[in-house]
């Protein structure tokens, strides 16, 4: 049991922990040559260049501007400063969406967190239930300020219920304007978007492709991509990227030595016959070129390629609005339609998936996903018990001299279990993706939301619920063991309570040093600089060397989500954990707003479609915190008072019921109004744009854009290689201009393709 003694040492360990972080990040982000690593957006949108610096050679490595160094926080408040409307021009309103959850954080607990240090606090400060009442439960001085310490039977209980009402109904006013706010960015954001391929095209699954069951939407089809099965092709274009990039390297060489390379054709180039490694590579090339056209000639044309899947484009968003939010046939399975993801969004090899596996898929996830999460327990339990100070002495007797030291002991109880924990978890996330890939989902968007909801359900499960039950089994097993049954209630009651301090020094380690140190991203600090070191051979493999990741919401929502119910949860049980999330929360949104800004490439955009599972999770918790309070309200036989919370529950049901009926229906459905008032200013100012050659090739599997684009690009090489004799230019600017692959998907579709042919590369 952590005491204060040891929680004062774990939040000074945890602050001087990120504040090294910030310093680090603030000294390396002004280094020349970490420039892409800290504003690797920028260099993708081709608004940044590489530091030109003069003079000595140290100054292409370190920044020598003293002056520099002494604004080394200056980050912050630059973060801060982008308005909003600016943001989403920026960054999408996703990211901005997302942001916005963390402000939902300090809106729900700065007030509350107020509301329950004037009121709770003192209530229970001053009463003496723990001294008097509860000699068998193992406390701390920092539980006085819990529910535990109050009397059974006391009439203070009737401040908690009070402020359990004012807790709940303020909560849901934060909830009813942000769902309010979110739904109205989101039809402004689509309204006044640029045109993009899925506002024309739904994803038409499972679907016969007779000319027949067209008939009922022939007049509004405009063009019909079907969807093919290319895996073979896309290792092909793969493997000949990777030799075009060998290539320009070679002819790089050639250009600073004026000897042509040469290399050994055998294993790994150690051994073999020694050949010119240009002309190698172009008969390679070659090669590979011919057995590409074959294949994407084969996929084509062979039946057994088609995945039973099409991308079917509109001439109108009206047109593409009904067919994809209307059953199209007597048989509901057999042409299901929905709106297409946008290009970037698609997850192509799902779409190969049979609807009557779907469902076999689904079903075998749920039953791995139920032993996954419960077996789980089992492990953490023993993580968690081998972290406390018994378990370690049971487990190494001969420590104990050593851990009988002061900061040691407040060392272990204040730090090392949510340590423990998180690193537990660490290959959590991947899991849980694989497990999303398998059930099938057609878009990258879905999976992460799926992975998002599991990742919670497991926080909920084995974070939350495993640490109370386990604090409260393992911990007290002696009280239990030396008490009459009908005590048992009582003593779990009280120690749930008790529990907070573990989860003060969770919501530390995690979301305190945790959150400094993202905005360090030493990871991909050195992978960057171990592949510029040793795999970087061409201005194209710098850029591809760059790691701008992406708001990562399959794991930073559940974090977020696992915040707010301990919040919500503890706000009228042990108020003292509240400052520690607030912390959290105002951290986070500053550190994430800068990541946002300067770092993160979003992977796609889906205009804020995850809110309504933010607003349901977060619902989930109003609702855990108001039975939380009831049941430690019942072993504390306040049998007067309890009853009155039984609304509670009920008023919040209803409130969900309602936001779920009157917003929930902009975040899955366009509205015909808004698609026809879309189409018809779009007819007024465009009255000569050509809306099939706009759709023709957006929704091509990349991996054909891939190979054409490709032969192209090698053509105009080649020719310019043979007339000229010089080194094949390797500054791709054009790539700047458009948005960053996929990592899940190996997607490369821009959102807007027009738009990003029209934009002419910058010098």
């Amino acid at each position: 049991m952590a005491t204060l003694q040891d929680i004062t040492l774990a939040a000074a360990l945890n602050i001087l922990s990120a504040f090294i972080f910030f310093v680090a990040f603030a000294i390396l982000r002004l280094q020349p040559f970490n420039d892409r690593v800290y504003f690797p957006k920028w260099y993708l949108k081709g608004l940044r260049t590489d530091p030109v610096t003069g003079g000595a050679f140290v100054r292409k490595f370190v920044n020598l501007d003293w002056r520099s160094y002494l604004r080394f926080l200056n980050w912050m408040p630059a973060a801060l400063r982008m308005p909003e409307p600016e943001l989403i021009d920026h960054a999408g309103l996703d990211s901005v969406v997302y942001l916005r959850i963390y402000l939902i954080g300090l809106k729900i607990f700065v007030p509350i967190a107020f509301l329950a240090w004037a009121v709770l606090v003192p209530v229970n400060w001053t009463s003496t239930g723990l001294e008097a009442g509860m000699s068998n439960i193992t406390s701390s001085d920092i539980d006085k300020l819990s529910i535990s310490n109050v009397h059974s039977r006391s009439q203070r209980f009737w401040a908690h219920i009070i402020v359990a009402y004012a807790f709940t109904f303020w909560t849901c006013f934060i909830l009813l304007k942000e769902y309010e706010k979110v739904a109205a960015m989101r039809l402004q954001f689509l309204a006044a978007e640029k045109r993009r391929p899925d506002q024309f095209t739904g994803l038409n699954l499972y679907m016969s492709f007779r000319y027949e069951i067209y008939n009922h939407v022939y007049f509004w089809l405009i063009e019909k991509i079907v969807v093919y099965n290319a895996n073979k092709l896309a290792k092909l274009v793969k493997k000949r990227k990777k030799l075009q990039n060998w290539r320009v390297y070679y002819q790089n060489k050639l250009e600073r030595t004026s000897e042509r390379p040469q290399i050994k054709t055998g294993c790994l180039g150690l051994c073999g016959d020694k050949v010119d490694a240009i002309d190698h590579h172009n008969t390679e090339i070659d090669k590979l070129s011919k057995e590409i056209a074959l294949e994407r000639d084969k996929v084509t044309n062979d039946p057994k390629s088609i995945m039973p899947a099409a991308f079917v484009s509109f001439k109108t968003r009206w047109g593409a609005a009904v067919c994809a939010q209307t059953q199209q046939t007597r048989n509901p399975t057999m042409w299901l339609t929905e709106w297409a993801p946008e290009p970037r969004d698609v997850y192509w090899s799902n779409l190969a998936i049979p609807y009557v596996s779907l469902t076999v898929r689904r079903l075998i996830i749920a039953v791995a996903f139920f032993f996954l999460t419960f077996f789980f327990m089992i492990p953490i339990a023993i993580v968690q018990s081998l972290a406390s100070l018994e378990g370690i002495q049971k487990a190494a007797p001969w420590l104990k001299p050593l851990i009988n030291i002061h900061i040691i002991k407040s060392f272990i109880q204040g730090f090392l279990p949510g340590i423990a924990l998180k690193l537990f978890l660490i290959f959590l996330p991947t899991i849980l993706m694989i497990m999303s890939k398998f059930e099938g989902f057609g878009s990258i968007s879905s999976l992460e939301r799926r992975a998002a909801s599991r990742y919670y359900l497991f926080s909920f499960v084995n974070i939350f619920l495993g640490n109370i039950l386990t604090g409260s089994a393992f911990e007290q097993l002696d009280s239990f063991i030396h008490q009459p049954a009908n005590q048992y209630p009582i003593t779990i009651g009280t120690a749930i309570p008790l529990k907070a301090s573990f989860f003060i020094t969770y919501i530390m380690v995690d979301g305190w040093a945790g959150i400094a140190a993202e905005v360090l991203m030493l990871k991909p600090l050195i992978i960057y600089h171990l592949k510029n070191f040793f795999l970087v051979k061409t201005e194209k493999d710098r850029e591809e060397a760059m790691d701008a990741g992406s708001i990562g919401f399959n794991t930073g929502e559940p974090r977020i989500q696992l915040y707010i119910l301990l919040g919500l949860v503890y706000a009228a049980v042990t108020p003292s954990v509240l400052p520690f999330i607030i912390v959290f929360f105002g951290l986070a949104y500053v550190v994430f707003r800068h990541q946002i800004i300067n770092v993160y490439n979003q992977e796609y955009e889906s205009g804020a479609a995850f809110w309504p599972d933010v607003h349901l999770r977060v619902v989930i918790a109003l609702i855990v915190s108001q039975i939380v309070l009831m049941g430690l309200l019942t072993t504390k036989k306040a049998a007067s008072s309890t009853p009155f919370l039984i609304a509670l529950p009920i008023l919040t049901i209803w409130f969900h019921i309602y936001c779920k009926g009157r917003f929930e229906p902009a975040f899955v459905r366009y509205p015909l109004q808004e698609a026809m008032m879309k189409d018809t200013l779009e007819r007024a100012t465009e009255p000569n744009l050509n809306l099939k050659a706009y759709l023709q090739n957006a929704y091509v599997h990349p991996v054909f854009k891939a190979s054409i684009d490709d032969e192209d690009e090698e053509d105009a090489n080649s020719q310019k290689w043979e007339t000229e004799s010089v080194t094949v230019p390797t500054k791709r600017q054009s790539r700047r201009n458009t948005p960053l692959p996929s990592r899940i998907s190996g997607a490369s579709s821009s959102p807007s393709l027009p738009d990003a042919i029209r934009q002419q590369p910058e010098p």
